[in-house]
Order: C-alpha cells, then sequence, then structure tokens
C-alpha cells in the first residue's frame, strides 16, 4: 500500500476538514467547528476506491454519529486501517489561536493500534535520544539523556507540556531539573511532531493526553524517524472493560512507536487550519483558497509540504501568490 494517487487523496481528505472548520476559526463554537470538521472529512473519504475502516476516530459508535472507531469508510478496494482527528486543537479554532490542524493517519489492515479514546502518558522525543529514554525513568534521568545525547546542557532543552492541572508534580520535577518549558493548551499531536524536526528548538513533549492523539503521532514518528513510548492511563472503571473489549489485556504495558503504528506502509497527512509553527493556517481570498499540508510516507521515505490553491471554476479567476 503505497500508491502516490492515494497519499494525494488523503491530501485531499484533510484539506477538505481543515477548510471547513477554518471557516468557523474564532466563532467561539468548538462543538461546531468539529462537527463541520468530521463531516467535511467523511465526505471526502467516501470517494476514496479503499475497504477503510477508522480504528482511531471521533469515539466509539454510540457517542460518535460519524467516523466513530469501527466505521467503514470508502467505495471498495484495498483494506486500510484509518487514524483521523478531523480538527486536532477544537478549542484553538474556536477561539482563533495557533496550531489548529486536521489530521489523517493509514496504513495497511492492522498497521494501526486499534485504541480507545481515554488518557495516555506520553513522552516524544527526536532522532538523536531515540532508544535512549525511559518513560518509566525519572524525569530528570531522561531529560539529562536527552541533553547528552544533543550535546547541550539541560536548561538548554525545551519540553512541551499541556497546562492542565494534571501536570503540576510534571512541571515541579522539569523545573527542578534546570529545562525550559512550554506549555501549551491543545494540540500534543502538533508539538509531538515539532518535537521530532531538527531545528525546531523543541526537545521533548511529556505528560498525558489522548491515547487517539497517541497512536497518530507514532505514525508522524515513523516517518520522522523520531519515537513515542506510552502508557495507557485508567481514570474510571468503565476504562479497564473498554479496553478488555479492545483486546488489551496487559495495563502495564509501554507500548513503544512500532506497538503504536507497526504497519510497514505509514501515511500521515496534515493540513494547517489556523497558523502555527508546523504550517500556515487555511487563507481565503476572492477566487479561491490555499492551504498548507504536510504528507509524510514511509514507503518511499519521504516528507512533503504541500501549499495548494483551491482556485473558483470561473474563467475570470486570478490566481495568487
Amino acid at each position: 500500500m503505497h500508491r502516490d494517487d492515494l497519499s494525494l487523496e488523503f491530501v485531499r481528505v484533510v484539506e477538505r476538514a481543515a477548510v471547513a472548520a477554518a471557516r468557523t476559526m474564532g466563532q467561539g463554537d468548538r462543538k461546531y467547528a468539529d462537527q463541520v470538521a468530521v463531516e467535511a472529512m467523511r465526505r471526502e473519504m467516501e470517494s476514496l476506491d479503499i475497504d477503510g475502516t477508522i480504528v482511531i476516530g471521533e469515539g466509539e459508535r454510540d457517542e460518535a454519529p460519524m467516523l466513530f472507531i469501527g466505521e467503514k469508510v470508502g467505495r471498495g478496494g484495498e483494506a486500510v486501517d484509518i487514524a483521523v482527528d478531523p480538527l486536532e486543537g477544537t478549542n484553538l479554532c474556536a477561539t482563533g489561536a495557533n496550531n489548529a490542524i486536521a489530521v489523517l493517519a493509514a496504513s495497511e489492515q492492522g498497521g494501526l493500534l486499534n485504541a480507545p479514546d481515554i488518557y495516555m502518558e506520553k513522552l516524544v522525543v527526536g532522532p538523536s535520544s531515540k532508544g535512549q529514554v525511559d518513560i518509566n525513568a525519572p524525569v530528570e534521568d531522561n531529560l539529562k539523556m536527552i541533553a547528552a545525547k544533543l550535546d547541550r546542557e539541560v536548561q538548554d532543552l525545551v519540553v512541551i507540556v499541556l497546562d492542565r492541572p494534571r501536570h503540576e508534580r510534571l512541571i515541579a520535577d522539569i523545573r527542578k531539573a534546570g529545562a525550559r518549558i512550554r506549555l501549551i493548551g491543545d494540540g500534543d499531536l502538533s508539538a509531538g511532531i515539532t518535537a521530532a524536526v531538527v531545528g525546531s528548538g523543541v526537545h521533548a513533549v511529556m505528560g498525558t493526553g489522548g491515547a487517539p492523539e497517541g497512536v497518530i503521532t507514532a505514525a508522524a514518528m515513523r516517518c520522522l524517524n523520531g519515537e513515542i513510548q506510552a502508557k495507557l492511563v485508567l481514570t474510571k472503571p468503565a476504562d479497564r472493560e473498554r479496553l478488555k473489549k479492545m483486546g488489551i489485556e496487559d495495563l502495564e504495558k509501554v507500548y513503544r512507536t512500532e506497538d503504536l503504528a507497526r504497519g510497514r506502509n505509514v501515511f500521515f497527512a496534515a493540513s494547517g487550519v489556523t497558523d502555527g509553527a508546523l504550517l500556515r493556517g487555511v487563507r481565503f481570498f476572492g477566487d479561491g483558497v490555499r492551504t498548507q499540508t504536510l504528507l509524510m510516507t514511509t514507503v518511499p521515505h519521504q516528507v512533503r509540504f504541500i501549499d495548494t490553491i483551491h482556485a473558483k471554476d470561473d474563467p475570470d479567476v486570478k490566481i495568487r501568490f
């Protein structure tokens, strides 16, 4: 499953979701922003020549009307597992803040972990620190190891952490070790990608976020040669039962990149909704719309930035660069 035409079709899927979400930017309605992104993404996926299964989606069937875990998409063809986050950063889009994106990851059947929508503790690092950190080790030890591999001091490191009350202890440990912290309101998926890009100024992502985002981050790490380590976090009794239904028995397991995204052929596509460190947001002009998309594949191993002008079907259209 390494068709170039399929990868470009996935680009079209995330572009449509990004444009739909961007039209709601700053309107203060996060649920509506997510809804239109989901609807746009699903409509576009229905046109693909694949036998697609959503393994990471908007939640279980009873909670999500579409793009739920287990939903079938496409017109038939090659079996493909798909993980989606139609609008990562719903609050960011609703308030007009930076770093909202529309995201999709895919692989051959069985290539992505079917993870429930619960919490997951994560540690994300770039290629230099791959194989050198341990999510079960003290924060200080991991920071020292990252610094050593980057040939710098711990105080030179920048760690991204979601600004949540549950991270009070983690934040204290990072500060005690001497590293710097960039607190973010939402968007640990895009933060993870940034940590894996050399020269971004971000050296790690730590903390607890959504398990679905962890699987999609793992797909990106496969393409960027970074690493994610993760552990599922149970916050209520019902979580244990949900995991059993999905065949997950070992609740102490440390998931590594290849556990979360094990496929040989991995696709990752993300379009900017609002401007961010990684991608520019959707831009509207009189004769069309402009999007910027990151497309990454493992086979062939490529990272592409695609800047697209979606021009109106008008004989007098004017294209602006």
